[in-house]
């Protein structure tokens, strides 16, 4: 069973589609009971950082959210749901975001040749050990809409990286927590083997 936040921030039908692609039984909930009881918990998303975290908080989903992640129960970040695991997001101002990892949420500061947003097909490299590593070709394409990126203060929970104007994290994980700055049920099928191994480690 895999449990996705509904926090009103977009693609949540697509991210229940691709796992029900992959035989999972996926559901989509705003309840705070729910979320806290959920065995899998999915936070995906698009906006703004203030936002978000403003919508988690009134509709009472940021304590269960911490909750599952403090204690090491599965959890898959998308885009947004990447973000606000962090301490700060810089979208608009200063906004405290989860805090469930050390680090904040910047825009690109880029070439001017290159657009921002972030937005179409990049490679990823996954860093770490093999073991470590989702079952997916390095420097595979996946899909990209951002323009915000995290910095985590702690290099080691770097689970891949991709260069748009110099590296940036695309991804991290921590125990069983793993998140993705890029849309993997927008990624054709290196999207849903990855989402297949969250599955699978599950």
């Amino acid at each position: 069973m895999i449990t996705i936040v509904d926090y009103g921030s977009g693609n949540l039908r697509s991210v229940q589609k691709a796992f029900e692609r992959l035989g999972a039984t996926a559901t989509i909930t705003d309840d705070p009971n729910v979320v806290a009881a959920a065995e899998r918990l999915v936070l995906p998303g698009v906006g703004a950082f203030g936002d978000a975290m403003r919508e988690l908080d009134a509709r009472g989903l940021v304590e269960p959210i911490q909750t599952h992640v403090r204690a090491d129960r599965p959890f898959f970040g998308i885009c947004m749901g990447l973000q606000l695991l962090f301490e700060t997001g810089w979208e608009g101002g200063r906004h405290a975001g989860l805090g469930l990892l050390e680090g904040d949420v910047a825009r690109f500061d880029i070439a001017p040749e290159l657009k921002v947003p972030h937005m179409g097909w990049n490679t990823v490299s996954w860093r770490g050990a093999t073991a470590a590593r989702p079952p997916v070709a390095d420097n595979g394409y996946f899909y990209f809409v951002h323009s915000y990126h995290a910095q985590p203060r702690d290099e080691s929970i770097v689970a891949a990286v991709t260069d748009y104007g110099g590296p940036f994290c695309s991804a991290v994980r921590r125990g069983r927590l793993f998140a993705t700055q890029f849309h993997p049920e927008n990624s054709q099928r290196l999207g849903l083997d990855l989402l297949g191994s969250f599955l699978a480690s599950a």
